[in-house]
C-alpha cells in the first residue's frame, strides 16, 4: 500500500507539474490538431444541444400552462352554455372547440417530451461518455509528455555513472508505458469519436423531423397529420379518434 501511494504521489506530482509548465509556456506538448479539432467541435456541440434542450423544455412548460388555460376556458364556455340559453350554441361551439384544441395539445405535449427524452439522454449520457473518454486521453497526454520531457531531459545531460544510467533506464520504461496509455485512448476517442458523429446524425435527423412534422400539425390544425406522426414514432399517447382533417376547421 506504502508502494502503490508512492507511485500515485509521484504520477500526480509530475502531472501537475508538466500541467503548470505548459500553461507558462515551460514545457512543450504533444499536439493532435485533427483529433483535437474534432473534440472542440464536439464540446461546442453538445453546449449548443444543452441550449436546445433547455428552450425545448421552456417551450414545453409555457404550452402546457397554455392546455391548462385552455381546459378551464372550455370548462367556463360549458358552464355559461347552461346559464345563457339565449347564447347556448355560442358558448357550446367555444368549448368544444377549447376541449379539441386540449386534447390534441397534449398530444403535442407527448412529441416534445419524446424529442426532449431523446436530447437528453444524447447529450448527458451519449456524447458525454465520449467526452469522459476525452478526458481520460487529456489527463494520459499530460502524463506522456510530462515523462517524455524526463527522458529527453535525462539524455541531453548524459549518464556518466550506472546511478544516472539506471535513473535513465526506469524513466524510459515509465515512458513507454505511458506512451503505450496515451496511444490506446487516443485510438479509443477516435473510434467512439466516429460512431457518436453517426449515432448523433441518425437519432437528431429523426428527432428533428418529428419535431417539425408535430409542430407543424399541430399549429396548422391537422389533427391526422398530428396522429400520424405520432405513429410513425411509435409514441403511445390517448388522442381523438376523429378523422376530422382538421379541428380548427370544423370549429368555426
Amino acid at each position: 500500500k506504502i508502494g502503490s501511494l508512492k507511485a500515485w504521489s509521484f504520477s500526480t506530482y509530475k502531472f501537475t507539474k508538466q500541467l503548470l509548465s505548459e500553461k507558462l509556456g515551460q514545457a512543450t506538448r504533444t499536439v493532435d490538431s485533427e483529433l483535437e479539432g474534432q473534440i472542440e467541435s464536439l464540446k461546442d456541440t453538445q453546449l449548443k444541444y444543452l441550449n436546445l434542450l433547455k428552450l425545448a423544455k421552456s417551450l414545453t412548460t409555457h404550452f402546457t400552462q397554455v392546455i391548462q388555460t385552455q381546459k378551464s376556458l372550455g370548462d367556463a364556455f360549458s358552464q355559461l352554455s347552461q346559464k345563457n340559453p339565449e347564447l347556448h350554441e355560442e358558448f357550446t361551439y367555444n368549448s368544444e372547440t377549447q376541449k379539441i384544441l386540449c386534447k390534441n395539445g397534449e398530444t403535442l405535449l407527448g412529441a416534445l417530451n419524446f424529442f426532449i427524452s431523446t436530447l437528453t439522454t444524447l447529450c448527458n449520457k451519449t456524447i458525454e461518455d465520449t467526452l469522459i473518454t476525452i478526458r481520460h486521453y487529456e489527463s494520459a497526454r499530460i502524463e506522456y509528455d510530462a515523462y517524455r520531457l524526463d527522458v529527453e531531459s535525462m539524455q541531453m545531460v548524459g549518464t556518466k555513472d550506472s546511478v544516472q544510467s539506471q535513473r535513465l533506464a526506469d524513466a524510459q520504461q515509465r515512458y513507454e508505458a505511458h506512451k503505450e496509455k496515451f496511444e490506446n485512448l487516443r485510438s479509443d476517442v477516435a473510434i467512439k469519436m466516429k460512431f457518436l458523429d453517426e449515432n448523433r446524425v441518425n437519432v437528431m435527423q429523426r428527432q428533428l423531423v418529428l419535431f417539425h412534422n408535430a409542430v407543424a400539425s399541430y399549429f396548422s390544425g391537422n389533427q391526422v397529420a398530428l396522429e400520424e406522426t405520432m405513429k410513425q414514432f411509435n409514441i403511445k399517447l390517448k388522442t381523438p379518434n376523429s378523422t376530422k382533417p382538421s379541428w380548427l376547421e370544423n370549429n368555426k
